[in-house]
């Protein structure tokens, strides 16, 4: 391969891995060295992209692309499906399915790192393992008078909650998924109340867990308010565990690498694990989760099959709820509901995955009501329906969802002044750490983009420029008082995880040093000194991605002044939905219509695992 054309095209890490298979692979011709630097190439610059493995069906004979657009580069063009999977199929590094080999392809053409095909065998296996066990052994009676108990009528027709507290009761493996508002946290502490009464003299041992030490943080302020009203003893309300952890911290991270103590030889010591902003979990970490668990733990998992993916590889989640249909279940199940709540449900077609049983969409927000702007917007993202989005955020029927013509680029910064100075300067004002992280967390600037004129960085840069001119910060100093942070890599160390947003704030406690305050797992906050903080950036503006499993009572969302593949309409939703009181979307018609045409896609064999081909991406 030409230096020039690979570099024009592949990262450097790309390029050696690339290099290493060839060389790997020992002599051959040189049409098959070709093949094989290219293939390898694309899956590992796959792979940094978020996707799990290389669909080579859809890139045969296609030009090479990158996610820039508009950047000229010298013409190179993928070979032929067939030449190109003859060619793979006869080197030493390329391995089927179940091989010991660095590089995997599978019978519908799709190229993985050996790891990547790993885990995505290793969390299929375990997901169906748990989903196609038949119903446990429960107390119906006791289940019929918990759920009068626990959920009183709704107002639904069908009330998805009770649905999903039956099937969790009943079964090892539960999905919940909802947009925000549907009341996931509220419908498994009652959950875990109906086990703990199931489970009389014998009370399991319960996890909670989330991605992050903010979403962790959020999940155990919400547990602690959520067991305040629950309809049970006190002996079932303390038998409820308030302190979440992140699943790092659960599965036991061995410093210094990626290994965990807690696996399938040494599993988790819990009969119920539940995950929350499970949408955030890479495909690597929940397949090792769900190797970690006893053959008899649950596994309950929370989530917006509707957000974005992890940013790292895999879309684990949003596979898993992929089945095709929603809210579907086996004819036993279905009795099973109609038995305890006279109500039917739809049932499942002949021949559906076991595993379409196990998910349950919860329907209704009850926190935006049916005036609510924040909500009707987020729907009509969610159904791209540009007309009525446009409609909702220009109109004045609704005062918390808000349109601004993006400003060029020249005039940003003034725009961002204009706007934002007000806030930072009560910000900056703050007298405790508390008091600070209270009101950082009130706004929040979101950028579609990290890079260019309207990416996180630049906008990060222009704010704080604004706050040193305005004396805010002293200029030159690079930790100061109030600065966000936030890390962009995993420290097994320290346990902070790439996304957990810190504060710099003075320590009373040691004269007024300088410390980061990071949210601790159960509340309060770890102090660190900050030359011990590695990698990070500064946080007063995050790209979408990285505003997952956080809320904000007011959301700015920045979309760039022309169309971008990278703002898509799963972008646009997740950051709608930060918000809690008022979002404001700073655009143009062009970049909001053709976002919103656009569906975020991870190349992924997972589906398939899970539901043999009939997942919704390979239905009529």
């Amino acid at each position: 391969m030409d230096r020039t054309i690979a570099e024009a095209y592949f990262s450097a890490l790309d390029r050696h891995f690339a290099d290493f298979m060839v060389e790997l692979a020992g002599e051959t011709s040189q049409d098959r060295q070709r093949s094989l630097w290219l293939a390898a190439s694309l899956v590992s610059a796959s792979v940094g992209r978020g996707h799990v493995c290389l669909n080579l069906r859809e890139i045969a004979g296609q030009p090479v692309s990158r996610e820039e657009d508009g950047e000229e580069r010298p013409l190179l063009v993928c070979p032929k499906l067939d030449d190109w999977i003859n060619s793979l199929r006869g080197q030493s590094v390329v391995g089927s399915p179940g091989e010991f080999k660095p590089l995997v392809l599978d019978k519908k053409q799709r190229l993985y790192l050996y790891r990547y095909w790993f885990y995505e065998q290793q969390l299929s296996e375990s997901i169906l393992a748990m989903a196609k066990e038949h119903p446990l052994n429960v107390d119906v009676e006791m289940i019929a008078e918990g759920l009068k108990r626990f959920f009183p009528g709704t107002g639904e027709a069908t009330n998805w909650q009770c649905i999903a507290a039956i099937h969790a009761v009943m079964n090892r493996f539960t999905v919940i998924s909802g947009g925000p508002g549907t009341g996931k946290t509220h419908t498994v502490g009652r959950i875990l109340a109906l086990l703990i009464e199931q489970a009389k003299d014998d009370p399991p041992a319960i996890a909670l867990a989330a991605p992050t030490g903010k979403a962790a943080a959020r999940l155990t302020d919400m547990v602690r308010a959520i067991k305040e009203d629950l309809d049970c003893s006190s002996m079932v309300k303390a038998l409820i565990p308030e302190k979440a952890s992140t699943i790092h911290r659960l599965l036991g991270t061995i410093y210094g690498g990626k290994t965990f103590r807690h696996n399938k030889s040494n599993p988790l010591p819990f009969d119920i694990i539940v995950v929350d902003e499970a949408s955030m979990v890479d495909l690597p970490l929940m397949a090792k989760l769900a190797s970690a668990l006893h053959d008899s733990s649950r596994l309950l998992l929370l989530g917006d099959k509707d957000q974005l993916a992890s940013v790292e590889p895999g879309a684990a989640f949003g596979d898993i709820c992929d089945g095709g249909s929603t809210n579907t279940f086996s004819g036993v199940f279905a009795e099973s509901v109609k038995d305890l709540l006279s109500v039917e449900v739809p049932q499942q077609k002949i021949g559906e995955s076991a595993l379409t049983d196990s998910i349950v969409v919860l329907q209704k927000s009850y926190r935006f009501g049916t005036e609510s702007g924040i909500g009707l917007l987020a729907s009509a993202v969610k159904e791209s329906r540009l007309s009525d989005a446009l409609d909702l955020l220009k109109g004045k029927e609704h005062d918390d969802v808000f349109w601004r013509h993006v400003p060029p680029v020249g005039s940003l910064g003034i725009a961002v002044e204009e706007c934002f100075y007000a806030f930072y300067a009560d910000y900056f004002s703050t007298r405790s750490p508390e008091e600070a992280m209270f009101l950082f967390d009130r706004f929040r600037l979101l950028c579609a983009l990290r890079y260019g004129p309207y990416g996180a960085s630049a906008l990060n840069q222009t704010i704080e420029h604004m706050c040193q001119r305005a004396g805010l910060i002293p200029a030159g100093d690079r930790w100061y008082k109030c600065r966000p942070v936030m890390i962009t890599r995993n420290d097994y160390h320290l346990k902070l995880f790439n996304g957990d947003v810190g504060i710099v704030f003075p320590d009373q406690e040691t004269g007024g040093q300088l410390r980061v305050y990071f949210p601790a797992d159960g509340g309060g906050f770890r102090r660190i000194l900050p030359g011990r903080i590695k990698e990070h950036e500064t946080v007063y503006a995050m790209t979408v991605h990285k505003s997952q499993g956080s809320e904000f009572d007011r959301v700015v969302l920045l979309l760039p002044d022309r169309p971008s593949r990278v703002v898509t309409r799963e972008l646009v939703y997740t950051a709608i939905t930060r918000a809690k009181k008022s979002v404001e979307v700073w655009g143009t018609e062009d970049v909001l219509r053709q976002g919103l045409s656009q569906t975020t896609r991870r190349e992924s064999g997972l589906r398939d695992m899970l539901y043999g081909g009939k997942g919704s991406e390979n239905r009529e």
